[in-house]
């Protein structure tokens, strides 16, 4: 009988995408029977999201979350073209209750799949962590472009003026990000270690399989490389 390999991830730092310095025991089977819930409320096992399919699957901190919000900004301006010529499957998990997902795509102007883990039992299986962890070397994204301070005051902003107030999700979690499918394959993982620790966008795309960068200043370019 053969032997049972469990997947193993890489974890990088983004001071250079070949700089590896952890190795990430992810085993998404795990995972594949908890569910997720989409914009109406409509639950499905979590597999469904990378059986047939490359998926690049991000798990953001909480809807409210400054950096979460201009993260997905950016996720939002890539062409889907990119997508369906490298066939790969783009996917947000939050753990906010499933009825902040429409206002989360609004504001963001995110257009393709959102779920969420409101009891967070897949950030937990998987070993995201729920504390912040900040070290000297460590480079921010570069998909966020608030300040701390002024990133703290929007987010304080949003939950007093959003209709039910409270801040969507639990404000210690982090994120996190892997590349999977089709199957149980798990090609990549990254678990964030704080609120600016996300891996860049064409760093998961390209390691996803797509060809093309990326230029996410003002207007989202596509560069071939």
């Amino acid at each position: 009988m053969a032997e049972v390999v469990s997947p193993i991830t890489r974890q990088v730092t983004k001071g250079s995408q070949e700089n590896v310095t952890c190795f990430v025991n992810i085993n998404l089977r795990d995972v594949e029977d908890c569910l997720i819930y989409d914009r109406h409320g409509v639950s499905l096992p979590f597999k469904t999201l990378y059986q047939d399919r490359k998926s690049v699957i991000i798990f953001v901190r909480n809807f409210l979350c400054y950096s979460c919000k201009e993260y997905a900004d950016d996720l939002g301006k890539i062409p889907r073209e990119v997508l369906e010529d490298a066939e790969i499957r783009l996917v947000v998990i939050g753990q906010s209750a499933y009825h902040h997902i429409k206002s989360f795509c609004l504001l963001t102007e995110y257009p393709y799949e959102i779920y969420v883990d409101p009891e967070r039992r897949i950030y937990q299986k998987l070993g995201m962590k729920r504390e912040e962890t900040f070290t000297d070397s460590a480079q921010p994204s570069p998909h966020v472009k608030s300040g701390v301070f002024m990133g703290q005051i929007k987010t304080i902003w949003r939950a007093m003026t959003s209709p039910a107030f409270d801040f969507q999700g639990d404000l210690h979690q982090q994120g996190g990000a892997i590349i999977a499918g089709p199957g149980s394959k798990v090609h990549f993982s990254h678990l964030d270690m704080n609120r600016l620790d996300h891996m860049p966008i064409n760093w998961l795309l390209q390691l996803a399989g797509a060809q093309k960068t990326i230029d996410f200043s003002d207007k989202p370019k596509i560069i071939h490389i």
